[in-house]
């Protein structure tokens, strides 16, 4: 049976000799190195520049993860008003109906065009009725907006106290909105009162009106931009 050769290792100077490679190295001339200290080098080096590497990465990474969670709650946040919008769609339709009719109802307050010279007669009406002496009843120009008209009146009545103030209630009770503005009240005689104001009262445009006001505001919002 033939018998196996025993390495005969001597470590000690396997040892010498690897040391004697990292001995007396000039750190300003890499290539002079033995072949084992530059391999070594040569795996630092790349250990490093992958450690680099991949902690940049990984900062660039949490950076993303940090902005996308970020987005997450902020979607959450938006699907939750969304739901709560949906679930109430409902409740929205029926103030959107409720708001409508009260439009409705302002509106049947506003005279038409043709409605304007009654309503005039109506506040003229209401001061004889009071035995008001009406010393200036003149309705002023009127002022055009988007959707209404504004007439101005100047009106100075002459009466006593409690007259002028059941007329300035019988204005605010009339069916069309009258608004009583800048009043003033100057002592006369007797116990008389002079009553200085101006009334005004609104409109809402036809529509052929309307189209016109559009028509005009569209070149004017234009400039302004």
């Amino acid at each position: 049976m033939a018998k196996i050769p025993k390495l005969d290792i001597d470590i000690a100077a396997w040892q010498g000799r690897l040391k004697a490679q990292f001995t007396g190295l000039n750190p300003n001339d890499p290539p002079s190195w033995p072949a084992l200290p530059r391999f070594v080098l040569c795996v630092a080096v790349t250990a490093l520049v992958v450690a680099g590497l991949w902690f940049a990465w990984l900062n660039s990474s949490d950076e993303e993860l940090t902005a996308e969670r970020g987005k997450e709650v902020q979607l959450r946040e938006d699907y939750q008003k969304k739901l709560a919008q949906a679930a109430s769609l409902d409740a929205l339709k029926k103030q959107r109906e409720q708001v409508q009719q009260y439009v409705t109802q302002l509106e049947k307050q506003l005279p038409s065009k043709s409605e304007m010279d009654a309503l005039l007669s109506d506040i003229n009406q209401a001061g004889l009725g009071r035995s008001l002496q009406f010393e200036l009843f003149r309705p002023g120009q009127v002022s055009v907006k988007e959707y209404y008209a504004e007439l101005p009146i100047s009106v100075r009545v002459t009466g006593r106290y409690h007259d002028i103030g059941a007329f300035a209630a019988d204005i605010a009770n009339l069916s069309r909105i009258v608004t009583l503005n800048n009043l003033t009240l100057i002592p006369g005689k007797d116990g008389m009162l002079t009553m200085d104001t101006t009334a005004k009262t609104f409109r809402y445009l036809d529509t052929e009106e309307v189209a016109l006001q559009r028509k005009v505001a569209g070149p004017a919002k234009a400039d302004k931009k």
